[in-house]
């Protein structure tokens, strides 16, 4: 059997390696348009400032160590660029020759491309360049060395623009972000992204959100936003998002759908039997609600090609789909989410409520220890969970990936406290901050407690809820303070409680929400209608830093 592969990155590459390993008689033929096989893309960005120094180290493996190790033929700087699906035929190109091959077994993993727009001026820029390979990487690096730039605009602030911004800026540029959307790292929460933000700005980025590029003038050193605003130039990254690579597929008449993605069923079918698919190009099942997504991501990517491989070996196994799990450094900050947010749930129409915590890294009376803030996302009265996110210096990526793990396990949030963890003072504490974030959304299911968003917190204000602050008066002084209508310390509030009205409802708040949570419970059980502040003053502080009172 004769099965050939489009694509010699992360899906395709695991696939051409698994086959093999499962059969030694599978003649395996991998196809690649670039140079470039098995290389690692998520590391170019790294490569830009020097932190990854070697280029070597992003080429994970060649074509005569493939063909060495695995006896797979690997033709590199070769496009397919036709199917003759009645035939069983792929129309090649390479350096101007065409020829056909044919296959019993066909693998398509294109991936995607980066997302380029009509913008006005594009195309007579000088100075605009994308990231996906590692060609893209030499002529980023090679514009640098030679040109010298000074100002460095990235255009985009998902997670591949965040870590170019993060890179240029430590390669000596002057870097600024430019974000259509309101927020930058779309897949987290307003909350969540502006701790990011905020330390953008610390590093010295500047960042404009809610404001596309709309325009390029004089060869791209001008940039003109949409609000008006115009941005000088030496160097410009777009990192708008990306979208697969599908023209192959469309040409051969596979069914394509979900912006452009490529139409599988469980076992990477296509709607022709001989031809699979897999990786970024793909339409993938969003687990959590059984809808349709794209997911591109790398570990996704990689599982679905040894999944194919099992699949036409004669192996059961099945494309369950993915939920969406993923992290990114920006300075000494990491942010990770897994699964659905707000904006998300929203739009499906899916009733939720959220909790945040702040806990520490490991334990605070330890050197080092770092907060961590988590945001947990479930289901209000059965507990299933939606998502979560996390950002901070030290273990967002321990916890964000046991989170994911228990997304992925069907987990609830009744399930969170039982997990256990390792424990010494150096690695993490007793009371882990995935138990107790389980803990907080426990006590909401279980109607505990009742809890308030930041951005819920004015309208109930309006409607005449008192807003109670139970920290300490230093800390209103030295930190500030959000309009507080009372202010009583928490170890006073049992012998104060006459001071509040019964008649309102009390929203209770603190630095982080733990002892605004305690004031709660006190409240509660002295017959006050109470709601706990989420995230309490560190949230809303983070995301409305103009509305703080000194």
């Amino acid at each position: 059997m004769r099965v050939v592969i489009v694509g010699g990155v992360a899906g395709g590459m695991s696939a051409a390696t698994r086959l093999r390993r499962l059969s030694e008689e599978t003649e395996i033929i991998v196809l690649e348009k670039g140079p470039y096989v098995s290389f690692a893309n998520c590391g170019l960005p790294y490569f830009v400032s020097g932190e990854i120094s070697e280029r070597e180290e992003l080429i994970l493996q060649t074509p005569d160590q493939l063909k060495r190790r695995f006896n797979i033929d690997v033709l590199v700087e070769t496009e397919a660029v036709g199917i003759d699906r009645e035939n069983k035929q792929v129309s090649i190109k390479s350096h101007g020759k065409e020829e056909q091959l044919s296959y019993d077994k066909l693998i398509l993993s294109p991936g995607a491309a980066p997302l380029v727009p009509p913008i006005d001026g594009l195309a007579e820029a000088r100075n605009v360049y994308t990231l996906r390979n590692v060609p893209d990487v030499d002529k980023i690096t090679a514009a640098i060395a030679e040109k010298q730039p000074k100002k460095a605009v990235v255009i985009g602030a998902g997670f591949i623009g965040l870590e170019m911004a993060e890179n240029l800026k430590q390669s000596g540029l002057e870097v600024t972000i430019v974000e259509a959307a309101p927020q930058i790292l779309p897949p987290l929460d307003r909350e969540m992204a502006a701790f990011v933000e905020n330390c953008l700005k610390a590093e010295g980025i500047a960042v404009y959100t809610g404001a596309a590029a709309e325009s390029f003038k004089e060869e791209g050193q001008i940039i003109e936003l949409g609000t008006g605003e115009k941005i000088t130039s030496d160097f410009t990254i777009l990192s708008i998002g990306v979208k697969p690579v599908n023209e192959l597929a469309v040409a051969a008449g596979l069914a394509t759908g979900l912006r452009g993605g490529i139409v599988v069923d469980e076992n990477y079918q296509t709607n022709d039997p001989d031809i699979f698919a897999v990786g970024d190009a793909i339409i993938v099942n969003q687990q959590i609600t059984n809808t349709e997504a794209m997911i591109s991501l790398a570990s996704p990517a990689n599982r679905q090609g040894r999944q194919v491989a099992d699949v036409i070996s004669g192996m059961k196994r099945k494309n369950k789909g993915s939920i969406g799990t993923a992290i990114v450094r920006v300075f000494d900050l990491a942010a990770a989410s897994t699964g659905l947010n707000e904006r998300q749930l929203t739009d499906l129409g899916i009733a939720y409520k959220a909790v945040h915590i702040t806990a520490k890294s490991h334990a605070g009376y330890f050197p080092e220890s770092q907060p961590i803030t988590l945001k947990l996302i479930f289901d209000p009265v059965s507990g299933k969970l939606f998502g979560a996110q996390a950002v901070g210096k030290d273990g967002v990526d321990k916890r964000i990936d046991t989170l994911a793990t228990a997304i992925k396990a069907e987990m609830t949030v009744m399930d969170l406290p039982e997990l256990e963890f390792t424990y010494a003072p150096p690695f993490g504490s007793a009371k882990d901050p995935v138990n107790m974030i389980g803990y907080a959304a426990l006590n909401i299911v279980e109607g505990l407690s009742d809890n308030l968003q930041f951005y819920e917190l004015k309208e109930a204000q309006k409607a005449g809820a008192v807003f109670l602050d139970v920290r300490n008066p230093e800390e209103l002084k030295n930190n500030g303070s959000i309009g507080e209508d009372i202010n009583i310390p928490l170890d006073e509030l049992r012998e104060r409680v006459d001071e509040l009205p019964k008649d309102k409802q009390i929203i209770v708040s603190c630095q982080s929400g733990q002892r605004s949570y305690l004031a709660e419970r006190i409240l509660k059980n002295n017959g006050f209608n109470v709601k706990n502040l989420d995230g309490a003053f560190q949230i809303y502080s983070t995301v409305y830093p103009e509305e703080v009172k000194k």
